[in-house]
């Protein structure tokens, strides 16, 4: 009986709080010596059956009490000295007998991560390997689709783990990735879900390695719950979101109805992300390389916008002059000796610590709305009709406004680069020259939600809003904005 009473006094037992069990049998699991078994009885405060302790045989390794999903639902007790003394002076000699009459007093709940004190580590603290940028030649152009330049992009920017699952149409960019990653010394891996993708982005992404996928629009929804979690323990990883036609499965044309879902629903809670938005081949592979700098740069992902005819259009690209060798960073789950201290959570229960939390990542996403806002203007100095475009409706908005000009109109392009943040800075100095503004998307008016919610926190109230819309994968024409324009003006097309 003395050596038990010693083991009680060096280890804490748990103990249940039975409204608080819901009999996952989780913790029946963890238990190598049996101590825990399937109740038989229905708590009345839950209606559901929780599992009973036998505690003869507990070591006390607290197993239990770390696979319990519910954060109060088992704990570990410590039992005193004082408290075994007067059990057996009343002549109790059985474990369970103990069990029973401890489990009636009263006793205070312990934080496990300071029931044994501090953590004890000899680990160094971890230093960052930096970036390495290596002379890359390669001089003559090539002609790709979009979905190659991104994948080729990825590549110079030192991507070496991509994850994914096949969808229509940004396919291409995955298939090429799984031909030349295994070159490489990279991985390529096929997911069984979109929901399993971002959960591996995760966890290659906390070991600090770059890391991405492509998609498109159904596949993009599912995995919004990772996004979230990826903002939330800042990770880093670029999506590549080839949008296309819907709502529901849709179709495989291209679109523009993403834009809410990656500015202003990307995943529950507090969550932001820098979204990107090229229009050519070429900007396809410069914003993919720019993407990864952007995600390890804020710790945070970062989203690729493109459209299902940029994902498939070819165009001609020209290759940097170099390339990046990705080192690790100091806050990286690692896996060895000098990265052990670290570790990516996005778990706070805590109230305070949460808010904390997120007062910490609003001062990220106003750095980021500060200092990542890009636009490219086109005959916009001077423009007094300013047209608004994005992806591969721009490009038809540039053939309209180069016509336009032909015809005495003074128009203009302002395409924003990073829909968010949203280039305010730029566009404010155009918005007073402007008699007008035309929208050019294929999609219900959600870029110009964008731009107009952008105005009002700057105060500002935009000049007359004309808008050319289309939906379902077809997209805004460059003589559609023509005749817009002309009979805006008064004139014939």
């Amino acid at each position: 009986m003395e050596s038990r009473v010693a083991r009680l006094k060096a280890k804490p037992k748990p103990f249940l709080f039975p409204e608080f069990c819901k009999g996952c049998g989780r913790c029946i699991e963890a238990c190598r010596f049996g101590c825990i078994t399937e109740g038989t009885e229905i708590n009345p405060e839950t209606g559901l059956i929780p599992v009973q302790l036998h505690l003869e045989k507990c070591s006390g390794c607290g197993l239990c009490v770390s696979a319990c999903p519910e954060p109060f639902g088992l704990h570990l007790r410590v039992v005193e000295v004082e408290e075994i003394d007067n059990a057996l002076l009343e002549g109790v000699h059985s474990f369970r007998e103990m069990v029973e009459i401890f489990d009636k007093a009263d006793y205070e709940l312990e934080d496990p991560s300071e029931l044994f004190g501090p953590r004890q580590s000899d680990a160094p603290e971890p230093e960052p390997i930096p970036d390495q940028w290596i002379p890359f030649h390669h001089p003559e152009p090539l002609v790709l689709k979009g979905n190659y330049a991104a994948a080729v992009g990825a590549v110079l920017a030192g991507c070496r783990h991509v994850y994914g699952y096949p969808i229509t149409p940004s396919t291409e960019g995955a298939e090429l990735m799984a031909k030349l990653q295994p070159l490489l010394d990279g991985v390529f891996f096929q997911a069984v879900s979109e929901v399993a993708t971002v959960n591996m982005m995760y966890g290659t992404g906390g070991a600090g390695l770059p890391c991405m996928t492509f998609t498109s629009s159904p596949g993009f929804s599912l995995m919004l719950e990772g996004i979230s979690y990826m903002v939330g323990a800042e990770v880093p990883g670029v999506f590549v979101n080839i949008m296309r036609g819907g709502p529901g499965l849709g179709n495989i044309g291209p679109e523009q109805a993403d834009i809410k879902l990656a500015c202003r629903g990307l995943g529950h809670g507090n969550s932001h992300a820098i979204v990107l938005a090229p229009s050519t081949p070429q900007e396809m592979l410069d914003l993919t390389m720019l993407a990864f700098d952007l995600t390890f740069k804020y710790r945070n992902p970062v989203i690729i916008l493109g459209d299902g005819y940029l994902g498939q259009m070819t165009g001609r690209v020209q290759l940097p002059d170099r390339m990046k060798k990705p080192g690790i960073p100091e806050w990286a789950v690692f896996g060895d000796l000098q990265h052990r201290r670290n570790l990516i959570c996005s778990i706070q229960l805590s109230e305070p610590d949460l808010e904390k939390h997120n007062l910490h990542l609003n001062e990220k996403y106003a750095r980021m709305a500060a200092e990542e806002q890009r636009a490219d203007l086109f005959f916009a100095d001077d423009a007094e009709v300013l047209v608004v475009a994005a992806n591969t409706p721009a490009r038809m908005a540039k053939g309209a406004v180069q016509e336009l000009r032909d015809r005495g109109v003074r128009a203009g392009i302002f395409r924003p680069l990073t829909l968010w943040p949203f280039p305010i800075r730029f566009l404010l100095p155009l918005v007073g020259r402007a008699r007008y503004l035309v929208m050019v998307e294929a999609s219900n008016g959600q870029l110009e939600d964008e731009l107009r919610l952008a105005l009002s926190k700057e105060g500002v109230m935009p000049p007359p809003i004309h808008h050319v819309r289309h939906f379902g994968g077809v997209l805004p024409q460059q003589e559609e904005i023509v005749s817009l324009v002309l009979s805006l003006e008064g004139r014939q097309a």
